[in-house]
């Protein structure tokens, strides 16, 4: 139920956001949004508002103000949803720039004091923080994680959309595995058929680069693997382009291209954000062509003179991703990885069949594989050789298989993992804090 301090003629004044603040100097205007923090002085309070654009200290005088709506003032508690009118001013000392001398308040829902709002300005363990996710997000370092995230998806699409590729939505219910039997969320589908959260849109945008030369797409994917690092979800959010008439040099590029266009928009459009998580943009700002090249070959013998015991065939750790990129100071391409750890889609070496035309992308600073790809498997009688030797079921691929049939042609593509990507930009410890309620091992709530 509306709670009013003062019920004055407000629709008189613009209604505005915080980050509009500098096209109203000397205005009175309205901006509606939430308590963040509160101090006083004396005859003057300090509130501070926040209305999801950014953060404004208003400036509340007490004989300047009916006593009622001063005191009201006052006695308002963090997180109460308040409408503020006042006079822009600009002060360079201010957060933003801007502060706000109040001329009225109108309260529309006021924290109760028997039950405030549980996250206060003290040091908070991440399981409290976690179990109050729905809550955490308004805090300063969560917003800024959320708005290069959303810089990041717009950088991502920014690029494809400008480079001839059409998006084209894949399937989320599918009836095979893409990646794995061993990481498959199975769900019942009407009449006890068996269906399957995607693991990636990749067989499917196979399908659309045959249809429309470069297309890709982007949704939610679901692995159930578990694992409790710090760069692994269960439900994550990745692009996938594929590219018809393409071999795994073009991927490269392609990746290379993409990784530095988003970087670019990044630092562009988000510096407050990237200052408020104290990142060290330095470090960003190295990203640029051409990223080092190694072969798996060459990537083992670094690993095993660095003390790794890591072994040709082995697939790579996160340590050893971490050893790899030590050297560098942006990301780095391994390719030709064993086509005996790589998944039966991908194309073999021709020149040695034991290899696969393959490439990983692994960010510095110890974030790992962002970027997965390479070349598809474009012939018939080894695509049904390699669907036989991971014991997949036949008749779930027949529409994946005439492909092969009907103009076949080389194709490639990749996937990049939004929420790897985006703890790398922030320099975060954990990727629980790049989506806004992440799904974990152990954690489904809220």
């Amino acid at each position: 139920m509306a709670e009013s301090a003062f019920l004055a003629p407000y629709s008189m004044h613009p209604r505005i956001t915080i980050s509009q603040a500098a096209g109203h100097e000397n205005e009175t205007v309205q901006i509606p949004g939430w308590l963040f923090n509160l101090r006083k002085s004396g005859k003057i309070v300090f509130p501070q508002l926040r209305d999801g654009t950014g953060l404004m200290q208003c400036v509340a005088v007490k004989n300047a103000l009916p006593e009622d709506v001063f005191e009201s003032i006052k006695n308002l508690t963090q997180e109460s949803s308040i409408i503020v009118t006042g006079k822009i001013r600009a002060d360079a000392r201010a957060v933003g720039g801007f502060e706000m001398d109040v001329e009225g308040l109108e309260v529309i829902q006021r924290v109760s004091e028997a039950d405030p709002y549980p996250i206060t300005p003290k040091e908070h363990g991440t399981e409290f923080l976690s179990d109050r996710r729905h809550l955490w997000l308004r805090s300063q370092r969560q917003h800024a994680v959320i708005r290069v995230r959303h810089a990041v998806i717009k950088a991502v699409r920014d690029y494809f959309d400008s480079h001839g590729f059409t998006l084209v939505d894949t399937p989320i219910f599918t009836p095979a595995a893409c990646e794995g039997t061993t990481t498959l969320f199975e769900v019942n589908y009407f009449d006890d058929e068996k269906a399957y959260l995607t693991q990636s849109g990749q067989l499917y945008n196979e399908a659309n680069a045959m249809a429309f030369g470069k297309v890709y797409c982007f949704g939610p994917t679901f692995r159930a693997e578990k694992s409790k690092t710090r760069r692994h979800l269960t439900e994550f959010w990745m692009v996938e382009p594929e590219m018809a008439y393409a071999d795994l040099e073009e991927v490269k590029r392609v990746a290379e291209e993409m990784i530095i266009s988003v970087v670019t928009q990044v630092l562009e459009t988000r510096g407050p954000e990237l200052k408020t998580l104290e990142r060290d943009i330095s470090k960003l700002e190295r990203v640029a062509a051409p990223f080092p090249r190694l072969s798996y070959d060459e990537a083992v013998k670094i690993l095993q003179a660095k003390g790794s015991e890591i072994q040709w065939g082995g697939d790579f750790g996160g340590t050893d991703e971490t050893i790899l990129t030590q050297q560098f100071d942006r990301p780095i391409m391994v390719d030709r990885y064993p086509s005996a750890i790589k998944a039966f889609y991908m194309a073999p070496d021709p020149e040695r069949p034991e290899v696969a035309l393959g490439v990983d992308v692994l960010a510095p600073e110890g974030y790992g594989e962002i970027i997965g790809g390479g070349q598809r498997v474009h012939d018939l009688e080894l695509l049904l050789r390699r669907i036989a030797a991971h014991h997949l079921p036949r008749e779930a691929f027949e529409w994946y298989i005439d492909l092969r049939k009907y103009g076949t042609v080389p194709h490639g593509g990749f996937g990049m993992g939004i929420e790897r990507c985006v703890a790398w930009l922030c320099g975060l410890e954990h990727i629980r804090e790049t989506i806004a309620f992440p799904r974990m091992l152990y954690r489904l709530r809220p």
